[in-house]
């Protein structure tokens, strides 16, 4: 399967999903607060190289790839590259500079559910909302178990591994994964031809 395909593939799932959180925050009146990063400042965020294989797709055809890699390449905090604080010192606001092209976990994480052992959904989201939001998100965990549509997450993950098994199924820190995605679409076209209207890139 080409780059593209799993490109295509890949956004499918997440416009799914987008359809599936914007239902799902219509219901429940769950919301990020304006201009929120702190959950893109998690020191130990995961990810699968495939879920930022568009994202990767996206800056290669912008000619950003070997940029970025390099930047990836002498990185040394492990918060997300793509991640930009509103000033250096702050960890709490901030926004995602390439937000179209963010990854699963990005869009999963404050409106997707868990299962805990007693096979209960959870939903996965951060203090800020269970705290000052709580009204809201005590009804919603109700409403999820009282059978509200809520996005799981290993359903996604699992469809997510099905476009490309290898990359689906390797969970890395997230810089590590970013940095996987970019060598993925590099090593693809290193012998092949640029997609078309892409030929004069570098």
């Amino acid at each position: 399967m080409s780059i593209e395909i799993k490109v295509a593939a890949v956004e499918q799932l997440f416009s799914q999903l987008d359809v599936e959180i914007n239902t799902f925050q219509t219901e429940t009146k769950l919301h990020c607060n304006a201009g929120c990063g702190k959950c893109c400042t998690k020191l130990d965020i995961e990810a699968s190289p495939l879920e930022f294989l568009p994202w990767a797709f996206h800056i290669f055809l912008n000619g950003d790839a070997d940029k970025v890699l390099a930047e990836l390449e002498i990185k040394s905090s492990t918060i997300c590259l793509i991640y930009n604080p509103l000033t250096l010192l702050d960890k709490v606001n901030g926004s995602c500079s390439n937000y179209p092209y963010r990854g699963l976990i990005c869009r999963l994480f404050g409106y997707g559910a868990t299962k805990d052992k007693y096979g209960q959904l959870r939903l996965a989201t951060c203090s800020i909302i269970k705290n000052e939001q709580a009204e809201n998100f005590e009804n919603s965990t109700d409403s999820i178990n009282k059978g509200l549509p809520v996005p799981i997450f290993t359903d996604y993950y699992m469809n997510l591994s099905q476009i490309d098994h290898h990359l689906g199924n390797i969970i890395l820190p997230i810089n590590k994964a970013l940095k996987y995605a970019i060598e993925e679409v590099l090593q693809y076209y290193a012998y092949r031809p640029l997609p078309n209207g892409y030929k004069n890139i570098a």
